[in-house]
């Protein structure tokens, strides 16, 4: 199993060489190439390994890429269960989650970018999208619960007032690169404030 393969996998291949580096690597390559154009010999140039030391990681390269989206996933579905998800008034919650949210894009930038760019052509593919969904509809929930408290607008629908708010977190993969002078945390300070608190200015 890939778990398993971790704990030694570092005296395989290269010197250093692991299954986070594999990942990283893997991701950036489907960047580049796209997943369908990426072979596992491909992935092995570009590691400086043999084909069998990467299957000594992993059984195939939709394994690599379940285990990528997963990790953006995991990532995600974790700030739902951070404290200031769960407790307090579904706005300052809302808020947390938004802001931890762009936080978690920032962090594991390729692998979010990969898991936003499936769209569905394997069974991999379809299980992260579905994940995607159940996501949105927790977030979606939270967004209807924060307008039942009357802290939100009554006139908007909150899936699509969910959608819009996760289109401007997700549409910091588009422009964002690391080491531009920017960090996470001021990034997720303008998003939250621009959609908590809009763009007018209040004299």
């Amino acid at each position: 199993m890939a778990g398993a393969a971790t704990n030694n996998g570092a005296g395989r291949g290269r010197p250093g060489y692991d299954l986070d580096s594999l990942l990283r690597t893997a991701v950036k390559v489907f960047h580049e190439r796209g997943y369908d154009g990426t072979s596992m010999e491909d992935l092995a140039k570009r590691l400086g390994i043999t084909k069998s030391a990467i299957y000594y990681h992993v059984s195939s390269k939709q394994e690599l890429l379940r285990m990528s989206v997963d990790r953006a996933l995991d990532a995600l579905f974790a700030v739902l269960d951070e404290p200031e998800s769960l407790e307090g008034p579904a706005i300052d919650r809302l808020h947390h989650v938004v802001r931890r949210s762009v936080e978690v894009l920032v962090d594991e930038l390729p692998f979010v970018t990969l898991l936003l760019r499936v769209r569905g052509n394997s069974k991999v593919e379809r299980q992260a999208l579905a994940r995607r969904r159940e996501f949105d509809h927790l977030v979606g929930e939270l967004v209807a619960e924060a307008e039942r408290a009357g802290s939100l607008r009554l006139d908007l629908d909150p899936a699509l007032t969910s959608r819009l708010l996760f289109g401007m977190v997700n549409s910091v993969i588009e422009w964002y690169r690391p080491r531009q002078g920017l960090t996470k945390e001021e990034i997720a300070e303008a998003v939250t404030t621009i959609a908590f608190e809009g763009l007018k200015r209040h004299d």
